[in-house]
Parts: C-alpha cells; sequence; structure tokens
C-alpha cells in the first residue's frame, strides 16, 4: 500500500493479456491480495501462485513463495511477529532478517544482486531480473540456482507517475526531494510471455527453474457456494455435545420466556432447531450464548440485534429480547437451507463494557482475530496530499480541495494534482479495523493471513469482512453504544437517588408497554433522548403516526431509514397508516404479503417475500437478490442474473410490466437501507426501557445522558431538557462537582469532564483530595491540597468553581497568579497528605508532617463581574451558556414582532409569521434534481421545539453560520399534525459585544454595549 497501482484484479487482466498461464502474487509484507486472488483467477484461466515480497522498507531482501497451504501458514506464521512488533526504525516494523528461516514447505529467492555470505538451501534460489542477464553472461554466473524475477508494479508511465506520487505522500516528502531508493524500477512492468521467455532463451536451466516451481506451488481454498463454513466447527468436544447443550438451554429458555407453552410455539422452535442442525450452525449459537452469558455474569448491558433478532432459538438463549412469535418476524430472513452463510447477530454493549467482552472473547476462544478494513484515498484528501507533494502553497490546496477554482486558474502543477487525485482515488491506503467484526476460527488464523496488532491491541486479520465471507470465515459483531450506557446509568443513579424505590425490572417490556406515560410520550413524540425516536426526523415521523404501541414503534424504526423515504413508501405508508382508504391503492399480491404495513415494503424480510411469492424466486435467490440491492453482492453478473429472472418470472405469472417495474424500483431504492424487522424491534425494545426510565426519573435519565455525551444533539440540549423537567443547572464546583455530572435531589452539578482543555489529572486529583481530607473551605486550602498547574487552576476561576469563597472571579485570578508558580521555577512542596503542591518561590515558609503554614490574604480591590461575562466564560469553557442565549442578544429595534412561540403556530396554519429560534440541528439533503435544500431545529424561547424546512431557493440565498439565534420569516403549514415553518427569510441575530473584552469604563458597564457582525463560536 502507497506502493502499488492497481488491484489484483487488473493483474489478472494483464496476466491474461500478456498469455501468462500461471504467476505468483507477492505483495510486500503483506497477505491482503492472496485470497481475493485465488477467488478470481479461475475465471482468468489462470493457476494462483502466493506468497509475500519481504522488504525492509522498499529494499527487497527475499521473496517467500508457499509450496501449499502449510507453506502459506509458515509465511503468515513468519510475517506475523514482524507486524506486530513495532519499534522506531524507519520501516515503523522490525527489520526482516538477511537470511529467510529454514521453511519447510516454501520456496524462498534472494535477489540477485543481493549480496550472500550462507550457502543456498535445497528450496532457495537466486532471481534474476532482465537487467541482470548482462553481468551473469558477462561474469560467466553459475545459474543452477537461478529463476525469473521480473517485478510487476506499473502497467504504463502514468502508474510509475502515480507510484512516485504514492511514495512522496508515504514519507511525506516533496516529490522533488524523493530518493530514488525509496521507489520501484522503471522497467518494473509485465512483459507478454514469449517476449520474456526470449530475454531467458539463452539460459534454459533458469526458464525451467522457474516453471518447476510455477509447477510445485499450490494453495487452495474453497470459494464455491457449498463450501463448509471455516468458523470454530464446536463449542464443546463434538457436534454431539453441542446438539444436547443447544437443546438443553432452549428447554431453560422456554420456562423463562414461554411458562405456558403452545403448538404454535413448539413447532416454531423444532422447526428452527432442524434447519440449524442441518446447516451446521450450532456452535455459531452456542458461541453467541457464551458471550452474552458472561456479559450477564457481569452485570453488563446488551441488546441482540440484526436478523438474528428473527430466530425464536436466540430469544430463547437470551440472545435477544425480541420475541419472534409475538411479531410474526419472518425466520427465512434469517435462516433457510438455500443461504450458507451463518445467521446475523449484532450485539450492543455499552460504550464503557465493550472492551471487556472483546478481551474475554479472545480469552475464551483459541483462534480469534479482528477483521480489517481498506481505508481508501479519497479525492479531497488526496488533493491536499498531492499538494503538499508538489508544494502548492496552503491557500492555493483550499481552493483546489473545495473546488473554488476555476479552469483558466489552473496552472502546470495544479492541473497535476487535480489529474492524479482522479487517479489515486480509491487507492488503499492502509489497514484498520471493523467497527465491530471478530472471526472465530477453527483453523489457526494463520492458516488464512498474516495479522497485524494495531492500537486496540488484538491480532487483526489482513483482509476485509467480503474477503472474510468469501473463504467461510463469518464474523460476529460486538458492537458499542451509549444508549445502553446511558440506562445503566439511569438505574445506578435511581439507586443512590430513591434507595426506598422498588428495584426496577428493566426487562419487563409487558409492563412498558401498557404504560400511559409513555404511550402520551410517544404520541407527543417527547422522547429527547430516548436512543433511536430522539432525532427530528423521528419527532416528526412519531407524531404524524401518532405511535403509541410498541408495534408502530418497530414500523417507525424502519419507516425512518433512508431508502424508504427516498423511494416514496415512507410518505406512503403514512397515508395509508392516517387514511384507510388509501390501503385499497397496494397491489393486491402486496397487501395480502404485507397487510401490518398496508402493502408497503418496510422490513428487509418484505424483500424476500416480494421476490419470492410476486415473482417466483426461490429463497435462494431471493437473499441473492437483497444482499445485491444492499451492495453486498461479490458478483454484479450474479446479481444480474437474478434481476433478469425478476422480470422473466414476473412476465410469466401474468403481472403488469409496468407494476413489475415499479415494484422493482421500489424495492431496489430502499433495500440496502431497511432493517430486519428484528433489528427494529431490537431498537424498539431499548426505546421503550429508555422512555420508561425518562418518565419516571426525568432528571437521573438526564444526567446519565449528559455523562454518557449525549446522544443525536449536543450536551447543551440535555441540559436545557433537565431544565425544563425542573432542575436547577449549576456550573462545576469544587466541593459538589465530581468527574462526571451528578444529582443532588433537583440540584445538577456538572461534572469536571465537560469542562474543555480541563485535564482528566486534574479531576482526579481534585475528587480523590476531597475523598480523603474533605471539603475545601478556602482557597488556601485548595492550592495547598491539590496538585494542579496555574492554568488549569485558571479554568476552575472562570467557570466559577470557587464560588463558595464568596470572592469574585477576579480577585480569585489575581491571588492565582500571587500563589502559583507561574513561571515553573517555584519549589514543589509537599502537602500534608503526601502529594506535592506548586507553590510561589519562597524561602522564608516550610511544612512538615505535623502542620501547614497559613498563607498570607493578599488585599486585592474588588474586582467585580457582571453575568454577562459569566455567560461567555461559560461559553469558552462549556461551549454553552447556563443562561439563556436568547439573554445576551443584542436589543431588537422597533421592527418586527418577534415574540411569537411556537406553541402559538398553530393559530396561525396559512399564514406568513416572524419568529425567534435557537439553532439546534440542521439536516442537508438533496432533491431528485441534485440541488441542497435543508430541514432546521430549533427552541424558541420556552425552550420548546420549532421546524423549519428551506427549499434550494431560499436555502441558497439565507444560509446557516453557525450556533446561534436566528429570526425567520416564513409560512406555517401543517402535516398530519406537525407544524412546520417554510422558510423564506433567515437572518442570524446579533449578540452584544463580548463585555470581558470591551474598551469601556467600568462605569458604563452595566450598559449592553451592541456591535454588529459579532459572532459566537459556541463550540470555541
Amino acid at each position: 500500500m502507497r506502493y502499488g497501482t492497481f488491484s489484483s484484479k487488473t493483474l489478472l487482466q494483464l496476466a491474461q493479456k500478456n498469455g501468462l498461464g500461471s504467476f505468483v502474487l507477492t505483495d510486500i509484507n503483506t497477505t491482503s491480495a492472496c485470497l481475493e486472488f485465488i477467488r478470481e483467477s479461475p475465471k482468468y484461466n489462470i493457476k494462483p501462485v502466493i506468497g509475500v515480497d519481504f522488504r525492509n522498507g522498499i529494499e527487497q531482501i527475499f521473496v517467500a513463495i508457499a509450496k501449499n497451504n502449510a507453506g502459506f501458514e509458515e509465511i503468515n506464521r513468519y510475517l506475523t511477529p514482524f507486524l506486530q512488533n513495532k519499534t522506531e526504525t524507519e520501516t515503523g516494523a522490525l527489520p526482516f532478517p538477511e537470511q529467510a528461516p529454514e521453511f519447510e514447505n516454501v520456496f524462498v529467492i534472494y535477489p540477485f544482486k543481493r549480496s550472500r555470505n550462507y550457502p543456498l538451501r535445497e528450496n532457495e534460489f537466486v532471481g534474476v531480473s532482465p537487467a541482470d542477464l548482462d553481468y551473469i553472461r558477462i561474469k560467466k554466473t553459475d545459474v543452477s540456482k537461478a529463476v525469473i524475477l521480473q517485478t510487476v508494479t506499473f502497467r504504463n508511465k502514468k502508474d510509475f507517475n502515480a507510484h512516485r506520487l504514492l511514495r512522496a505522500i508515504d514519507k511525506n516528502v516533496l516529490l522533488s526531494k524523493l530518493p530514488e531508493s525509496e521507489q520501484a524500477q522503471p522497467d518494473h512492468r509485465m512483459l507478454p510471455l514469449n517476449d520474456l521467455l526470449k530475454l531467458y532463451e539463452a539460459y534454459p536451466e533458469i526458464i525451467s527453474n522457474t516453471q518447476k516451481i510455477l509447477d510445485n506451488s499450490s494453495v487452495f481454498f474453497d470459494f464455491s457456494e457449498d463450501a463448509e463454513p471455516q468458523n470454530q466447527k464446536n463449542y464443546t468436544a463434538s457436534a454431539r455435545e453441542d446438539e444436547a447443550l443447544l437443546l438443553k438451554l432452549c428447554l431453560e429458555g422456554m420456562q423463562y420466556r414461554y411458562p405456558d407453552k403452545t403448538e404454535e410455539i413448539q413447532k416454531r422452535i423444532d422447526k428452527e432447531l432442524s434447519v440449524i442442525k442441518q446447516m451446521g450452525f450450532i456452535s455459531y449459537f452456542l458461541m453467541n450464548w457464551d458471550i452474552v452469558s458472561y456479559a450477564r455474569s457481569k452485570g453488563y448491558f446488551y441488546v441482540g440485534r440484526g436478523s438474528g433478532a428473527n430466530s425464536v432459538v436466540a430469544y430463547l438463549l437470551r440472545i435477544t429480547d425480541v420475541d419472534p412469535i409475538e411479531l410474526d418476524l419472518y425466520f427465512e430472513r434469517f435462516i433457510n437451507l438455500y443461504r450458507t452463510n451463518p445467521p446475523d447477530f449484532d450485539i450492543d454493549f455499552s460504550w464503557r463494557d465493550r472492551d471487556d467482552v472483546t478481551d474475554y472473547i479472545f480469552k475464551r476462544f483459541k483462534n480469534a482475530a479482528l477483521v480489517a478494513t481498506y481505508n481508501t484515498f479519497q479525492k479531497k484528501a488526496v488533493v491536499r496530499e498531492l499538494g503538499k507533494v508538489f508544494g502548492l502553497p496552503k491557500e492555493e490546496i483550499d481552493k483546489l480541495s473545495k473546488d473554488y477554482v476555476q479552469t483558466w486558474d489552473l496552472n502546470h502543477l495544479s492541473t497535476l494534482v487535480l489529474k492524479y487525485s482522479e487517479y489515486i482515488h480509491g487507492f488503499p491506503s492502509h489497514l484498520s479495523i471493523h467497527a465491530s467484526g471478530i472471526i472465530i476460527a477453527e483453523k489457526p488464523i494463520e492458516h488464512f493471513t498474516a495479522t497485524f496488532m494495531p492500537p486496540k491491541g488484538y491480532p487483526t486479520i489482513q483482509f476485509d469482512m467480503h474477503i472474510a465471507e468469501d473463504v467461510g470465515l463469518y464474523k460476529f459483531d460486538i458492537l458499542s453504544q451509549r444508549g445502553l450506557g446511558k440506562i445503566k446509568d439511569t438505574l445506578e443513579i435511581i439507586r443512590r437517588t430513591k434507595p426506598n424505590d422498588p428495584p426496577i425490572d428493566i426487562h419487563d417490556m409487558n409492563r412498558f408497554k401498557q404504560d400511559e406515560r409513555i404511550k402520551v410520550m410517544l404520541r407527543e413524540a417527547k422522547a429527547i433522548g430516548c436512543f433511536y425516536v430522539e432525532s427530528p426526523a423521528m419527532r416528526m415521523l412519531l407524531r404524524k403516526l401518532q405511535v403509541d404501541d410498541y408495534l408502530g414503534l418497530v414500523a417507525a424504526s424502519s419507516v425512518i431509514r433512508p431508502g424508504v423515504a427516498q423511494s416514496g413508501m415512507m410518505q406512503a405508508y403514512i397515508q395509508r397508516f392516517r387514511n384507510p382508504e388509501k390501503r385499497n391503492e397496494a397491489h393486491p399480491v402486496l397487501l395480502k404479503l404485507m397487510p401490518e404495513t398496508f402493502g408497503v415494503m418496510v422490513y428487509q424480510e418484505d424483500v424476500i417475500k416480494v421476490a419470492h411469492y410476486f415473482a417466483g424466486l426461490t429463497l435462494g435467490e431471493a437473499d441473492k437478490m437483497r444482499r445485491g440491492m444492499s451492495g453486498k453482492y461479490r458478483s454484479r453478473d450474479e446479481f444480474d442474473q437474478v434481476r433478469e429472472k425478476f422480470f422473466k418470472n414476473c412476465d410469466e405469472m401474468g403481472h403488469d410490466p409496468a407494476v413489475t417495474a415499479e415494484v422493482w424500483r421500489q424495492t431496489e431504492s430502499f433495500a440496502g437501507y431497511a432493517f430486519a424487522k428484528g433489528h427494529s424491534a431490537s431498537y424498539a425494545v431499548e426505546s421503550y426501557q429508555s422512555l420508561f426510565l425518562k418518565a419516571y426519573y426525568p432528571l437521573e435519565y438526564m444526567v446519565a445522558t449528559i455523562n454518557n455525551f449525549g446522544g443525536f444533539y449536543r450536551t447543551e440540549l440535555y441540559v436545557n431538557e433537565a431544565r425544563l423537567h425542573g432542575a436547577t443547572i449549576h456550573a462545576p464546583c469544587v466541593n459538589q462537582s465530581d468527574i462526571e455530572t451528578t444529582l443532588f435531589e433537583k440540584d445538577i452539578f456538572l461534572g469536571f469532564h465537560i469542562l474543555l482543555s480541563f485535564e482528566q489529572n486534574s479531576s482526579l486529583n481534585i475528587v480523590s483530595e476531597r475523598n480523603a481530607g474533605g471539603p475545601f473551605i478556602s482557597f488556601n486550602d485548595f492550592i495547598d491540597r491539590v496538585t494542579i498547574s496555574l492554568e488549569q487552576i485558571s479554568i476552575l476561576i472562570r467557570i466559577d468553581a470557587f464560588r463558595f469563597t464568596g470572592k469574585d472571579k477576579r480577585s480569585l485570578l489575581w491571588e492565582a497568579h500571587f500563589k502559583m508558580d507561574h513561571r515553573g521555577g517555584g519549589s514543589r512542596k509537599i502537602n500534608s497528605r503526601g502529594g506535592e503542591s506548586r507553590l510561589a518561590p519562597t524561602t522564608e515558609y516550610e511544612m512538615n508532617d505535623l502542620f501547614r503554614i497559613q498563607r498570607p490574604e493578599y488585599k486585592i480591590p474588588a474586582l467585580e463581574n457582571s453575568w454577562q461575562e459569566d455567560a461567555f466564560d461559560q461559553i469558552e469553557l462549556l461551549s454553552f451558556p447556563l443562561h439563556s442565549p436568547f439573554s445576551i442578544l443584542c436589543p431588537v429595534g422597533s421592527g418586527r414582532d418577534l415574540t411569537l412561540l411556537a406553541k402559538d403556530l398553530p393559530k396561525y396554519i396559512g399564514q406568513t409569521v416572524w419568529i425567534k429560534g435557537y439553532l439546534i440541528h440542521r439536516k442537508h439533503t438533496q432533491t431528485r434534481g441534485g440541488t441542497s435544500m435543508y430541514f432546521g431545529t430549533f427552541l424558541d424561547v420556552e425552550g420548546q421545539w420549532l421546524d423549519t424546512v428551506h427549499f434550494p431557493p431560499v436555502a441558497q440565498k439565507f444560509q446557516f453560520r453557525g450556533t446561534g439565534v436566528y429570526k425567520i420569516r416564513g409560512k406555517v403549514i401543517e402535516e398530519y399534525d406537525c407544524i412546520t415553518i417554510e422558510t423564506e427569510y433567515m437572518e442570524k441575530m446579533d449578540v452584544m459585544e463580548d463585555p470581558r473584552y470591551s474598551e469601556v469604563k467600568d462605569e458604563e458597564k452595566e450598559k449592553i454595549v451592541v456591535t454588529r457582525n459579532r459572532r459566537i463560536d459556541h463550540r470555541a
């Protein structure tokens, strides 16, 4: 990577064109392309041979070629330690030794020009390039152990230029400063086979040696559709024991999940167990059960989702919390006899717990590894990198990367930047790790690949999930989300603040589904902070659908997905939900297949149902169609064949061609975004849990939300939400605040974690000293007891964390500078608890283990500060004011009346109004014509929601200009109980001049001095 210039598929096309029947793929210090190369080779009638080109930097040490699968494993075992043990060498990895180890099933090729002081082993050869032939001819060198070594890196001059640019990017140097030692040779190109052999015709031994290596090298991996999975085969010692354990767990699960078992339930369980056994997926279920059992033993919250939530066996094993029988979940989406890959489980854990679960998996299972992803060069990033390589000024690079330059402004260098940015776009840059994927294999990981060690600290394979699935390695998805952290933390806070309340069973979904408060919150869309249902789009959808039950929320969780909305099916679903007469517009077959959603495709299962019943495809073909529409196909040709059969079958079944085309369009437009129904149901369960906690413990829940770094919105909104529920919000305080935000009855003290630029060590020092020695009694007491720098204590003073002293902030800042060593040269004194405090330089005062000398109090003139100064300090240190953002606006002249509130808007439907709102969120989207438009989300003066829509002409003319208060003129429109302002005019309102930097005299500070064009960046 950052060296080669084309893919393995392109390489195969090139080899076929040049008449090669076999060649060796040896990437530099990586096996990333090997399996894909083997999978693709038969299509080009080429025998694949694989290995690794071992290099220190780009200096070739030797080439290792696998004779067989055992040899490939040997190579991977040798390479892995070098990739995992990083050092400070120039190459960033341990250097490879000059001599290869004694491989048993590997051919080793040393480059001819590399000097050696050791004899060649039986499996070792010397690689002779065309450039070496003259030397051999002149020196009459022995070629009995020589082979053809014609390195291939380029196709043409453009590839060579791109290679040089990649090397300059990798070395972070100007192209003109790139040494030749960091570049490949220009003649590293593929020659036609006849031309290549003609170069070596004087040395038939070299040709025969080369052919013997190719003939005696063969690595096999089964990529056929009926290939066996390569995941760990048995959870216990044998398949029989696995089956017995699964049956035992299902029986135990039935007592917990279905105390009143029915015949329907038993039939569903028997059906699933039969298919799971037949497909060989028992161990996969048991390993997922093992993982979640460990999580429960540790008290971790988790949510099992994905198509796996469609399985009743998964429900019995408590992998998921969704009852597939209650929801009539389509088992064939989850698993069927035509689907060769195992079921898809996505297990979410709290972001605090996920790392421990991952650590458990690596300790529990022998052959585990993280899945990699290929980070590719994106065009804008490439433009910037190439701009640096060509030495362009920053201003010019900025213009090029933002497309702010006209054709006539381009010079030779900027033209090259744009030309090669297009060429390099999409090239792999480096390996990273998949967000959640872990593979657990039956064979050692080195059977498939070498592994590297990312900062996460676990071995990681060198290819992505698609290649892993191709070779039969199906990943376990172990994800993290903050929503589960909020639920767990809320329950802990409740145990502290409401110790006499009965314990909460957070898994009691039957109770939550019947709860009237939750129903009201759903209907009125009062769900801020509640996981998946708090976004502006979801809030509006809930109001339009008037959702107040579980099934309605399950549907809404999938309807909101982009594909459903863009295909027009969301609008159709809303209309049919609100107007029953509209349901007759559905195609009779679709209405019969999907009566619950009025003939509208909402879930991924609907794709399979339509393909299977409407178009007559087999379940296997239907699943290929679903995966293909999701962009997960491995062969475009294969997907096109399914598409052709879809239309052919529909024609034979007598469907109207126009209807067939429309059904295909709808299916294709949303299949890649829709959720499986079980997945939506899992999200709905977590939403219900969050809604319950917010309904009955709103302050505890909002504190937990703040401590888990919010959700869809920034922290400021959750602070405002807590205030709306009766909380008094306090800035951080050294005597009341903890590292995290805390709740005392109705008082919320923001934690030190929320302070920008405040170091974690400072927070820990404050809290640990306060816990050990009690509250701080004065400013002197604090600086004597806590190890902290002047810069850090200045942040505390500015946020008013010493307000208990009764001293104003300016006086305290003066004191801090007098009493602390702000020059870094002061003596470090041992404090009364054995720690260190940084004190002003002194020889007069001494301290010992028994007493502490009282510091003198300096007489400082009274220096008052205003609430306006506090607000601006808060904006800088918290990123938002604790005062209302409307309070720091410039006075509005005698012009527009901006006193209208969101609650007044229903009186003005169809009328044009003026209103002001504090910007919370904006969503950018595009019309079908490709022009930009926006949806705005604001709060009014009372903290209530205000929604706006900005169509392209308005969006272009009146743009958003960052966080702040805007005055808006627009027409009030209503659609299915949702009120929106169709914006005609928008302008950001001015705020007062920052009084901390105002040059007015002290006696004039009570006056509000205003200035136009003064903006606050609330993100500081």
